[in-house]
């Protein structure tokens, strides 16, 4: 059996090779603030993160600290509200920045890059029990994955646009008079809908602009990420 999924996002032109994403690269959420003084050394970090094949590095930037002085120009309610949901589905009361959230199950400072890097590579050797492809067909976008057993549980597919970088000169707030360099912004986070993993996902639509595109397969909750897979 096939579950089919259509949506319309956009388009652009080029033709590319399909990803299949069995080798399980790691996603790694920072929610950050260009507000928030502790942030600058996790954005850096997640610079080096964002140069990484074997991780896909993501800038959520919240905007809870907007109050403080400074509007951050990249933040977003809906990062907010997903950062707040993953803090109720592990029993916290409260969120923080910098925070980095490694394949949807772990919960780490942001600016401790050898606690980060510690999730990386437990989380890079796990086996995964989804394959997920994802191709470019002209103005197309076609999402393809299939699970080893069924899951028990739907699968949220999910769509995500983000920009490589950014320089961010900020005039007020707690990072008065600094410029900072801003990685892997996250632009666009859809929800294309749910997959029964009991039958194969078939999703396909169209794309504009030239942003890399991310697909995050992930349990509810949100929850663990199950598969992911990127074209630059």
């Amino acid at each position: 059996m096939r579950q089919v999924l259509a949506w319309v996002l956009v388009a652009w032109t080029a033709a590319y090779a399909p990803v299949w994403a069995d080798d399980h690269p790691v996603v790694v959420e920072l929610y950050t603030s260009q507000g928030c003084s502790s942030c600058p050394p996790a954005d850096e970090f997640l610079a080096t993160l964002a140069d990484r094949d074997d991780v896909i590095a993501l800038a959520l930037h919240v905007d809870y600290w907007d109050y403080i002085g400074w509007k951050d120009s990249f933040a977003q309610p809906a990062f907010t509200a997903r950062q707040k949901a993953y803090a109720i589905s592990a029993g916290r009361r409260s969120v923080y920045t910098p925070q980095m959230i490694v394949d949807g199950m772990e919960h780490v400072v942001g600016n401790h890059p050898k606690d980060v890097g510690a999730m990386i590579n437990k989380h890079g050797t796990q086996a995964s029990p989804v394959e997920l492809k994802i191709e470019r067909k002209g103005d197309r976008l076609e999402i393809e994955a299939e699970a080893a057993y069924p899951l028990g549980e739907p699968v949220l597919v999910q769509v995500v646009r983000y920009m490589p970088s950014a320089r961010v000169m900020i005039n007020k707030g707690e990072n008065a008079g600094r410029t900072v360099d801003y990685s892997n912004i996250v632009t666009e986070w859809h929800v294309l809908g749910e997959w029964d993993t009991r039958t194969t996902l078939e999703a396909e639509g169209t794309i504009e602009g030239n942003e890399p595109i991310v697909v995050i397969l992930q349990k509810k909750g949100p929850g663990e990420v199950l598969a992911a897979a990127r074209l630059r």
